[in-house]
């Protein structure tokens, strides 16, 4: 009996102490609607949301973030550095969850549509496998973002995820 007194009450705490993204503040539509759109103020405002999210999920959505927001940066440098430095938060995200199917879902849509001269796209393969592989275990909203994606990209497409 206190043996599920203790399951019950470590269940809770660990409820309390890890809140969802989006009891966080995080809505994923609205994340993944400014990557999409590419919108510089719908950008700025997810990286403002993430600044109170912690652990390894901010580390990758502000990486695609900023990643994404150096294609509408006008100088080179910045361009190229803002770039860099997503490409290292996402990466280091992926390093540290490599089994994390929405991190790498992230990094398939930034190197479908990166400019090849930055040859960030060696992982388009590996990442459209392994999405396809644990579409099945998503959350609703974030497999209905997936399927949506998948009927543009080449890389991800909507039949390999069935």
């Amino acid at each position: 009996m206190n043996y599920w007194k203790l399951l019950v009450t470590v269940f809770f705490f660990f409820l309390i102490n890890n809140p969802t993204l989006e009891a966080q503040g995080l809505d994923r539509t609205n994340l993944y609607k400014a990557l999409e759109t590419g919108q510089s103020e719908a950008i700025d405002h997810q990286l403002s949301v993430l600044k109170d999210i912690k652990g390894n999920d901010k580390t990758a959505f502000e990486g695609a973030l900023l990643m994404r927001k150096s294609a509408l940066l006008k100088v080179p440098a910045q361009k190229l550095n803002t770039f860099k430095q997503g490409h290292r938060q996402l990466e280091l995200a992926i390093r540290a969850e490599p089994k994390n199917v929405e991190y790498r879902f992230l990094r398939l849509m930034i190197q479908e549509h990166a400019p090849k001269m930055l040859h960030y796209k060696g992982n388009l393969l590996e990442d459209s496998q392994l999405i396809a592989k644990g579409f099945k275990s998503l959350q609703p909203t974030l497999k209905a973002i997936v399927l949506n994606y998948s009927k543009t990209s080449k890389a991800l497409p909507e039949s390999s995820l069935k």
